[in-house]
């Protein structure tokens, strides 16, 4: 592993760097946080808060172009 270097991302949800995850457009989402949202119904709390963490990066987005 020497002279490897570990491709880091920050997910939008949990805050954390990751190594392995899935971007949606422009927001990266951490393999656990994504297993969260693909199990967690429309209907319960947590899925819009899910929804709001990802309209925050598209709004930081949106100020900064």
């Amino acid at each position: 592993m020497e002279g490897q270097s570990i491709n880091l991302n920050h997910c939008q949800i949990c805050e954390e760097f990751r190594q392995d995850g899935i971007y949606v457009l422009t927001t990266f989402i951490c393999k656990s946080c994504e297993r969260e949202i693909v199990n967690t119904s429309p209907d319960d709390e947590q899925y819009q808060y899910y929804v709001d963490r990802m309209k925050l990066r598209r709004l930081q987005n949106q100020t900064m172009s």
